[in-house]
């Protein structure tokens, strides 16, 4: 019996696999798919990143630095109001290589990690949890003191256990067009009903075009209004959902979920690559899997951490959606260099955002 099963191996179930599993624990961890496919997620991320990876990992998996947005409220070509810092603010990455990067580093730590395992079902014992999984082959059934639910927004863990769902999904679109673009600035666009529409250079790799709003709100069409007012052609489309908003509770009495599955994302931008390997580092530090009451301590940790810049990632969405002239004033007043970290929004309260404030 292993002690942890680990259900996808996306950033966070990576993290915690590797996490745990150099702490001494026998760890399984199982993917569906092959590790990194099909992409659904962008690869824009905050320069903490590189404290998750291994070594050489920046020169492998970095395509472009980014040091500032141009925020419009209206489509291209339409004022522009950019928020910068002098160095870079975020990288961004080859997307399906880092989960590939990520896995490895648990695989070196001693995890068991297979791919192309399908969890058709989780129960949970008095003693242990069984897992059913379709293999390459042939059906399996695992055994392990505890499962980590890392299995994405439609999380198949949570479900069987009747955890609650997040407070909504987005509906995500990505596409991509092949033109290098090595400019440091990322564009966003005020568009997109109650969200936003982005376009994000990656260098020698292309630009990464993206849009998301609630599900029912034309996103197809929206996404084909955003790509025409580029005049660009776009390929490699892809689509997913995006979770806003945890539940109240994201632990059994032997399960606990991670990242997607528990809605451990930014409000304001969808992205949840950094919070969710922040929220596996608190579930290896707190959970005993010969305790498996451990798995509370675990959910305080995590709500401590990321809690109060959630609430105001939901306070920032909130602009989104205010009347254009509201936006337009607001984001003239406020542009120009910041001293923001793009992972806290309580960074806001920050001395180096207050210096860069009084230094305009």
């Amino acid at each position: 019996m292993y002690d942890f099963a680990v259900v996808g191996v996306g950033p966070a179930g990576a993290r915690f696999a590797r996490r745990a599993a150099a702490a001494g624990h026998d760890v399984l961890a199982l993917e569906r798919g092959q590790i990194g496919t099909p992409l659904a997620c962008s690869g824009h991320v905050s320069t903490d990143l590189w404290q998750f990876t291994g070594d050489g990992a920046r020169g492998n998996l970095l395509q472009n630095e980014v040091r500032g947005a141009r925020f419009h409220v209206d489509g291209p070509g339409s004022d522009a109001y950019p928020f910068y810092r002098d160095e870079p603010v975020s990288n961004v990455v080859d997307r399906v290589e880092l989960d590939r990067h990520l896995a490895d580093l648990a695989r070196e730590a001693g995890a068991d990690v297979r791919e192309g395992h399908r969890v058709t079902d989780v129960e949970e014992r008095a003693d242990r949890v069984v897992l059913t999984a379709a293999g390459p082959d042939e059906t399996h059934e695992f055994a392990a003191k505890l499962v980590a639910g890392c299995d994405g927004p439609r999380s198949r863990v949570r479900d069987a256990l009747s955890l609650p769902e997040p407070d909504e999904f987005l509906h995500g679109v990505l596409a991509f067009d092949d033109d290098p673009d090595h400019d440091d600035f990322v564009d966003v666009h005020l568009t997109a009903p109650t969200f936003f529409a982005w376009r994000i250079p990656r260098g020698d790799a292309g630009v990464e075009y993206g849009l998301a709003a609630p599900p029912g709100e034309a996103v197809k069409r929206h996404f084909d209004d955003l790509v025409a007012d580029y005049g660009v052609s776009v390929s490699h489309r892809c689509s997913g959902a995006i979770p806003v908003g945890p539940p109240d509770r994201v632990t059994a009495d032997r399960a606990f979920l991670l990242g997607d599955a528990a809605a451990q994302t930014k409000p304001f931008t969808g992205g949840g690559i950094l919070y969710g390997m922040r929220c596996a580092d608190h579930a290896a530090r707190e959970i005993d899997p010969d305790h498996p009451s451990t798995v509370a301590a675990y959910e305080r940790a995590w709500r401590r951490d990321i809690a109060t810049d959630q609430q105001l990632g939901h306070w920032i969405r909130r602009a989104y959606s205010l009347p254009e002239p509201v936006q337009h004033a607001g984001l003239k007043t406020f542009s120009g260099e910041i001293g923001v970290h793009m992972d806290r929004p309580t960074s806001v309260f920050s001395t180096e955002h207050l210096r860069a404030m009084l230094s305009r």
